[in-house]
């Protein structure tokens, strides 16, 4: 065990409390905020938003260099005077900082019982407010699906940020907000009376407007008690249950709120999608408008999974948020001693690579070294510990308390990947690619094989880490190969993908890399004639094109049908380098056919996940995408035996790198390079296992 590593571990985690324990002020503003400048004013030093720089009351303020002198400046100081001014700034910045509105006026229900307090903003929740504020800066509509655990107050901090738009930000802003049952409407109702109950009626006003400090803030709307209107504001407030969800038909809603929608449950009248278009469907992507979906997560294959899936991987207009519990304050578990902290950060390291729990109640210590490499502290790692010897299982725990937005889902299955494993891969995913396509003389047949070139496009469906190396005096070979996972055309059916891999630094002991790919949905010819140009490209390497699997549960791609032999048949005449599977000598003797293609079946598919679980855990190769790494982390092993990806997710990609590495280890010879002289012809017979 290294010294020098444990006191590195010491020393970060006293940095990390360090910017935990920093107390925060919303008042006089986080000075590490970026998005904040020093607002040097006697009387009112603060951090303020950049945004308040062009305000002029800031700049006329900035000048008189203080609060009594600005006073001064203006007329005969008085304390009424005063009280004007400060209403005046408090209402100025008030709409630019949510955090100092909600700290100076926005009161909420202590938890643990006591007087109202006004809230002030916690860690997971100003992680939640700077995504919502990044979308508002931006001018763009605020559509955020939030994963959460459990107790840090994000329902509220949501609501209270839609109160904020409609109190300060626009008049006339109305709001829906769906709780998943009747008492939980109860309580959000219960949560908008105590904050209103205490909010200064001036506020309420526009400057000049006539108030009275004891008027009537709300009043209901057509007579029903989850409908109310806050009248200076001329806003509505609906508030309805998924149990219920008529409630929320016909309305004008600008700002909506879905709350515990991983709970909804679908009936034979109603289902969560269809909740969530009556209650959004006529809101307009303007910015002044809103749509949260927050949940903690009840299982896959659900509607919320499924929309959270969609978000995170971008394909929604929603922006995905996950907030694990360690970065929730309450679970954290101080150490009695320096020595205690010291012992168990010696056990962290030493425990680093063990694999396998000591008991049902703990984790294994790669888990608890992945958790200190996420970011958590010592003393929250420690309350983790002690907290899961409460749960017989890591699904129990992991649905309460989730480290990562994998497992927050939970799920029946075994992993197949050792998600510390997949999580070393992630470095080679930081090159940035360009994109394009691989052009030839024609779209499709022999002729698109003749002066293939690359055609950089950004909106191009191919991506290239590295383009292709040609020596003039040398040639390497068996250096490329291309691997080809059919797809189908529709948008419903598995994506196509082709993925090159470069063997280069094998010749030294090193590894092969992943180069190039392309991953779409295209008809069946024009995906055979692609890959045949990829392949052409990269310096006429070995093309490899996965049959349709017998055991494939995918419906769309059984109603495609197989097409494997259809993209084989096109192509086996144009472009000679192509793989074919290995015949018995009986096959040989008897004259069979060569059968191009390599066949994923019942047999061969063991075999090579096998390969790729081994690749993947001891690194024997250099990913590039991380959307192949998500694959990894939702691939499981099911009850009757098979493998197969998470309800909602994919293995398209996946399948290409286990094809592919069980080809590039186990079946093509070592790559090497030769003297441009001896350069052979390429080979005008068919590849196949035996013969490479």
């Amino acid at each position: 065990m290294s010294i020098s590593e444990i006191t590195g571990i010491l020393n970060e985690n006293k940095r990390r409390l360090s910017i935990i324990e920093t107390p925060y002020d919303p008042v006089a503003g986080n000075p590490r905020d970026p998005n904040r400048f020093h607002f040097d004013v006697a009387g009112l030093e603060s951090w303020i938003p950049k945004e308040m720089e062009r305000e002029p009351l800031v700049r006329e303020m900035i000048r008189a260099g203080s609060l009594d002198r600005y006073i001064a400046l203006k007329a005969t100081p008085s304390d009424q005077l005063r009280d004007a001014t400060l209403r005046e700034w408090k209402r100025l910045r008030s709409l630019y900082d949510f955090p100092f509105w909600a700290a100076s006026f926005a009161y909420i229900k202590k938890k643990g019982g006591g007087e109202d307090t006004l809230l002030v903003l916690k860690r997971p929740q100003r992680k939640l407010v700077n995504t919502l504020e990044r979308m508002r800066r931006a001018g763009k509509p605020l559509r955020l699906i939030l994963l959460k655990a459990r107790q840090w107050g994000g329902s509220t901090c949501v609501q209270l940020y839609m109160a904020w738009l409609q109190l300060i930000h626009k008049k006339g802003l109305n709001s829906l907000i769906l709780a998943h049952q009747g008492v939980a409407t109860d309580e959000i109702k219960d949560m908008f009376d105590r904050m209103l109950s205490q909010y200064p009626a001036w506020l309420l006003h526009e400057p000049g407007e006539d108030f009275r400090d004891n008027e009537r803030r709300v009043e209901r709307v057509g007579g029903s008690r989850a409908a109310f209107r806050v009248i200076a504001r001329n806003c509505k407030v609906k508030v309805g249950s998924a149990e219920k969800p008529d409630a929320c038909r016909g309305g004008d809603y600008n700002l909506v709120h879905l709350s515990e929608v991983g709970l909804w449950r679908k009936t034979a009248l109603k289902s969560p999608e269809q909740i969530m278009r009556a209650a959004c469907s006529g809101i307009l992507l303007h910015p002044s408008t809103m749509i949260v979906l927050e949940s903690t997560a009840n299982g896959t294959e659900n509607f919320f999974h499924k929309e959270y899936q969609a978000a995170k991987k971008g394909e929604s207009q929603f922006k995905a948020l996950f907030v694990a519990w360690y970065e929730i304050d309450d679970y954290s578990l101080p150490f009695s001693s320096e020595a205690e902290k010291l012992d168990f950060a010696k056990a962290l390291y030493e425990g680093r690579d063990a694999s396998q729990p000591l008991s049902q109640r703990e984790q294994p210590g790669s888990y608890l070294w992945w958790l200190w490499n996420k970011g958590a502290t010592l003393e929250a790692i420690n309350w983790y510990v002690k907290e899961r010897s409460k749960y017989s299982d890591h699904d129990l725990m992991a649905s309460e308390y989730p480290s990562d937005d994998v497992e927050a889902f939970v799920h029946s299955g075994a992993n197949v990947f050792d998600k510390y494993k997949v999580e070393a891969l992630r470095p080679g995913c930081n090159l940035v690619p360009l994109r394009g396509e691989i052009d030839g003389d024609a779209p499709f047949g022999a002729g698109s094989l003749c002066n293939v070139r690359f055609s950089e496009d950004p909106n191009g469906v191919l991506r290239i880490w590295k383009k292709p190396v040609v020596e003039k005096e040398t040639r390497v070979l068996n250096r490329y190969l291309v691997v080809v996972d059919i797809g189908g055309r529709s948008r419903k059916a598995d994506w196509s993908v082709v993925v090159v891999f470069d063997r280069f630094g094998m010749i030294t002991g090193g590894k092969p890399e992943v180069v190039a790919q392309w991953r779409g949905h295209t008809d069946f010819d024009l995906l055979a004639w692609n890959a045949a140009r990829i392949a052409t490209f990269y310096d006429s390497a070995l093309l490899v094109i996965e049959s349709n699997t017998l055991d494939t549960r995918d419906p769309a791609r059984m109603m495609e049908g197989d097409q494997s032999g259809f993209l084989l048949n096109r192509i086996r005449d144009a472009y000679p380098n192509l793989y074919a599977r290995r015949r018995s000598e009986q096959d040989i003797l008897m004259g069979a056919p060569v059968k191009y293609g390599f066949h994923t079946n019942v047999s061969t598919k063991p075999m090579i996940i096998s390969m790729l679980v081994q690749a993947v855990r001891e690194g024997l190769y250099i990913e590039r995408d991380s959307e192949c790494l998500a694959e990894f982390d939702t691939y499981e092993h099911r009850p009757n035996g098979s493998y197969a990806a998470l309800p909602g997710n994919h293995d398209d990609l996946l399948m290409t790198r286990a094809i592919g590495l069980h080809i590039c280890f186990r079946e093509m010879d070592p790559p090497k390079v030769v003297a441009i002289s001896r350069r052979l012809p390429l080979r005008q017979k068919p590849v196949s296992a035996a013969v490479i």
